[in-house]
């Protein structure tokens, strides 16, 4: 089979399919309906939308999508026996049970869940081996491998993913070239070329409509989006297994906005810790604008009509592969060794079990021993520190440089504490069989993990459920069935699994000192105290196992995939900015040919337009409009079949000035409350009077959130208060609003206003006014003059305007308009509205005003 990469990484950024030739043989498409086989078109770039009856499922299945596949493959020579595992002429494979992967399927144990394995082998298959190893895989196994060239895998791995990513994502910036990688394009396109190979391999087995997608971890981070261009309705989620940075420290990555747009084309996200998805959620609003809310326990963030979710568990253990390898002889042994090579000389172990990386803090754990024997002579040839030193997963010089500083402080601690037949610090750098380190978990009276940062880290979890044992290892351990089990943890508060080890001493592994008082308390501490935080921490790791994890993580994609058919989905934007939209099935783009012909049609018209956000954009800094907005409304206006409106919440002084010179203009100021039907008459309420004494009460608790919130400011009407933080730090600024919404509805509880938040403001309004009401009064007063309008357009672009949208919808069948009227509601952009109809921005509005204006102008000159 010819390995599948780009030939040209230019047409990446374009989002264009790759040119690279077809495979010799295709795997095969799952038959997921009796006498049916799934087969779509190759095209990746051609977003599929299919009907979603259309398709049927015997039982549910998921494609399990990671960097590596759950299995072992080893070259084999002509006399190996291959036993239970399949092979092919030159390999054996065979499941890889230390892989998370398989760890889920096996905690799901549900056999109506089919799995699809999707992911690189750890070993190079040449190219004429890889159709046969594909093939036996698939169907041994049900794994899908995905082929790389060593040099592509390489640098998106080595390179992209360990030198750029992984340290970003630890907290280390590419200050120097020594400290992580710095960004490098050619290694990012070659991540992106891995992403979308990965992208080809899911096309050729997925039931679209059907199948849940599950991927893992920081190596497949753009893949959503290469799934979601290519089927619209994937069921598709996400899992980070490792931290996600703060705000300030991702926003120094060149391409963090594709990252974060192509986790947002999941369904679900899942993070270990609340931190995590802090950071996640506040990188969304700093960067996209995006803000999430909270419904029923669910964090969710609305994008583009989606509702994207997520989610907050820790991953958990295999319970039952843990407490199988507990019963193994080979564990009694090695625990019986152990034994008599430690306790049985008097001495206590305290463990430590890490990756010999640069995050693991190994050095500094060695420090703290170090300082424990100064401080406490008395450890002194009774206390071992055994460090179990794991390969590291990456290469380069910072790996080398943590092996040598760890042998040598090894070496140092050694020599001045050391005497004949005792080392105070034990370093095992081999790799050790699983019984083996079970072994150790079982003896260690104490397990220290001071990693300075790490995703989650299950260490903790395996000594946990080592300490607590089995009935046959209690008769090697000297125990009685009965006696309470008692473990000790002293763990880092920078590891995804400190959250839910509440008994375990917490400690700052930059700190020295406190890291040796910890592995002083962890021995002193009374048995009875130690059996508690055992007790407490076993019940909750037994509990919250793998599949515990995984059921709950799949529970929620399938909550959340649920609108999918409800929903009408299309794609938008270009290469890794491409998003799909989901919206109501009735919810479409408003047609200049469509309105016009109306207009041109009717008699009697009623328009009805937003300013801030529709005539003029928001971000603009002059608010003021533009002798061509004046010109439009002017020609508009002249026509005397129509009746023209701006609503806004703007002061009836600011439009005064603003439309001056718009004579026949009708203009509702503060959302309604003022309103005049043109420039010559006289302004009217659409409610009674009102007391503003409030103010005297809302003033000063907005002014005391102005003063501690920089970059908000108030603005006073005649009728409102307002409250912006448009120009504050958006996680600040959003966090005051919500504060100070409180505040005022708490102290504005007896007065006769309204209290509301909206785009960037805090706003403090009589009851009862809104932009509907100037909806009803325009309808009602051409009704009193007999003008029953033929012809309604009413545009807006935020949430006050959904009241506008909701009157004329509503007055469709009523008495106010004609039964032969074409009703258009419009809103900007693509979003969940009350009305019918969207355009995409305030360009788009001004051109179909100015094609109205034209009509008009043409009629008036006929």
């Amino acid at each position: 089979m010819v390995s599948r990469s780009y030939s040209n990484l230019l047409e990446l950024a374009s989002g264009e399919a790759p040119s690279f030739g077809r495979m010799s043989r295709r795997i095969p498409r799952i038959m997921t309906v009796p006498g049916i086989i799934s087969d779509i078109d190759d095209d990746p770039s051609e977003s599929v939308c299919s009907d979603p009856s259309s398709s049927s499922v015997q039982r549910d299945r998921i494609i399990m999508v990671a960097n590596q596949l759950p299995i072992r493959a080893q070259r084999k020579s002509d006399s190996t026996n291959n036993g239970s595992s399949s092979s092919s002429k030159g390999w054996i494979f065979s499941w890889d049970e230390n892989s998370l992967l398989l760890q889920m399927k096996d905690g799901l144990g549900d056999d109506d869940i089919e799995v699809i394995y999707v992911g690189c082998l750890k070993e190079e298959i040449h190219p004429n081996e890889q159709d046969e190893v594909s093939q036996i895989l698939l169907d041994t196994f049900r794994c899908v491998p995905t082929f790389l060239p060593p040099d592509l895998f390489s640098r998106y791995y080595h390179g992209f993913c360990k030198q750029q990513l992984w340290p970003l994502f630890h907290y280390m910036l590419p200050l120097s070239p020594d400290l992580g990688g710095r960004f490098n394009r050619s290694l990012w396109q070659a991540y992106v070329s891995v992403n979308k190979i990965f992208a080809d391999r899911i096309m050729e087995v997925i039931n679209p409509e059907d199948d849940f997608v599950w991927v893992h971890d920081y190596h497949l981070m753009v893949l959503p989006t290469f799934l979601r261009k290519r089927f619209n309705r994937v069921k598709l989620g996400f899992f980070l297994h490792s931290p996600f940075p703060s705000s300030e420290i991702y926003k120094t990555l060149p391409i963090r906005e594709e990252l974060l747009r192509a986790l947002l084309n999941s369904d679900l996200i899942g993070f270990h810790t609340f931190d995590y998805a802090r950071h996640f959620l506040s990188c969304c609003s700093r960067m996209l604008g995006l803000t999430y809310e909270s419904k029923r326990g669910y964090i969710g963030l609305e994008y583009y009509g989606r509702t994207v979710s997520i989610k907050i568990l820790p991953v958990g253990i295999h319970m039952g592969q843990l407490q199988s390898v507990l019963s193994l002889p080979e564990t009694e042994a090695k625990v019986a060794e152990l034994l008599k090579q430690y306790c049985g000389q008097g001495r206590t172990m305290l463990l430590g079990v890490d990756d010999m990386d640069i995050f693991k803090g190994i050095s500094l754990k060695l420090l703290a021993m170090e300082q424990l024997l100064l401080q406490h002579p008395e450890c002194q040839g009774k206390v071992v520190l055994v460090q179990i030193a794991n390969p590291a997963r990456g290469r380069g010089k910072d790996v080398k440089e943590v092996q040598e500083e760890t042998h040598s402080t090894v070496k140092r601690i050694n020599e001045t504490f050391g005497k004949p037949g005792y080392d105070p610090v034990v370093l095992i750098d081999e790799p050790l069989k699983f019984y083996e380190r079970i072994a150790y978990y079982v003896v260690a009276e104490c397990c220290l993990v001071t990693a300075v940062r790490d995703g989650m880290n299950l260490i903790p979890y395996e000594y946990i459920i080592s300490r607590q044992g089995n009935e046959r290892l209690d008769k090697v351990l000297g125990l009685e069935p009965s006696t309470p089990k008692k473990s000790m943890l002293v763990v880092s508060e920078f590891i995804g699994c400190s959250p839910s080890l509440s008994g375990a001493i917490r400690v700052n592994p930059w700190n020295i000192d406190a890291v040796a008082d910890a592995m002083d308390c962890a021995l002193a501490m009374a048995e009875a105290e130690k059996q508690l935080r055992h007790e407490k921490h076993y019940r909750y790791v037994s509990t919250h196992h793998v599949g515990y994890w995984a059921h709950s993580f799949l529970q929620d994609l399938e909550r959340t995939c649920r609108e999918h058919v409800r929903r009408r989905c299309w794609g938008i934007g270009f290469g890794l900015s491409f998003r799909v939209v989901a919206l109501d099935p009735n919810f479409r783009k408003l047609s200049m040919e469509h309105i016009v012909s109306a207009y041109k049609r009717s008699t009697t018209r009623a328009i009805l337009l937003d300013y801030d956000g529709t005539l003029m954009p928001q971000a603009s800094i002059d608010k003021s409009p533009s002798s061509k907005s004046i010109d439009i409304l002017n020609s508009l206006c002249r026509d005397k079949n129509n009746m023209v409106f701006i609503v806004s919440a703007k002061s009836r002084k600011t439009l005064t000035e603003w439309f001056s010179p718009c004579e026949k203009l009708g203009i509702a100021a503060e959302h309604g409350y003022f309103l005049r039907l043109k420039r010559d008459v006289e302004w009217e309420t659409c409610v009674p009077a009102v007391d503003c004494t409030w103010k005297q009460i809302a003033e000063p608790v907005m002014r005391q959130y102005t003063e501690t919130t920089d970059g908000s400011n108030i603005e006073d009407k005649e009728t409102a208060l307002v409250w912006c933080y448009e120009d504050a730090d958006p996680d600040f600024g959003s966090c005051q609003a919500k504060e100070l919404l409180d505040h005022l509805e708490s102290v504005l509880a007896n007065e006769p206003v309204t209290v509301k938040s909206g785009q960037h403001v805090v706003e403090v309004k009589p009851q009862g006014v809104s932009k509907g009401l100037v909806a009803k009064h325009l309808l009602s007063t051409m009704q009193e003059r007999g003008m029953l309008p033929d012809f309604v357009l009413c545009i807006g672009d935020d949430r006050s305007d959904e009241d506008m949208f909701e009157v004329i919808t509503s007055s469709i069948a009523g008495p106010s308009i004609d039964p032969r009227a074409e009703v258009f509601a419009c809103t900007v952009g693509k979003k969940p509205s009350k009305a019918k109809y969207y355009l995409d921005d305030t360009v788009e509005i001004v051109r179909l005003m100015q094609g109205l204006a034209s009509v008009s102008d043409q009629m008036l000159s006929v």
